[in-house]
């Protein structure tokens, strides 16, 4: 029989739902962003985005001749330690949810595949719900309790 979540965690389980929803997001914009940054920079087109410089407020500028804030790095660094946050929303709700090993994995690739964040996102977000309303459907079934059974006084 596999190890299912408890009753008791399921508002846990919702928060960390919840939690897993937004990072999603936030990992996969931003992952989108980095692909489109790395496609101006590393392309024949070479160019960096460039943030307040002297070319306006937002420019695209050759590589390496940024002389203001280079938004293309700060895209890279903000990508990557939001991941790490991703991550560790994903390990709180595989966890959760005591889903096997390969599940954590895939959703970690979320963080790392371009557009595969979103499909997760919603994927997990109804199968998570489902999982929940049905699981709440059923009886509760007194043997599952990890409290004593309480013994009837004897007077």
């Amino acid at each position: 029989m596999p190890l299912e979540p408890k009753r008791a965690d399921f508002g846990r389980i919702r928060s960390a739902l919840t939690f897993y929803r937004v990072c999603s997001i936030i990992t996969g914009t931003f992952l989108l962003l980095l692909c489109a940054e790395m496609l101006l920079k590393y392309t024949p087109i070479g160019v960096e985005i460039e943030l307040g410089g002297p070319h306006g407020f937002l420019a695209l500028v050759p590589d390496g001749t940024v002389t203001a804030v280079n938004l293309s790095t700060i895209i890279l660094i903000v990508h990557g330690w939001f991941y790490v946050v991703y991550l560790f929303s994903c390990f709180q709700l595989w966890s959760r949810m005591r889903w096997g090993f390969t599940r954590f994995i895939v959703l970690a690739l979320g963080g790392v595949i371009p557009l595969l964040s979103y499909f997760l996102e919603g994927r997990i977000a109804r199968e998570v719900t489902a999982y929940l309303a049905r699981r709440e459907a059923q009886p509760v079934d007194p043997s599952a309790s990890t409290q004593p059974p309480v013994e009837a006084s004897h007077h």
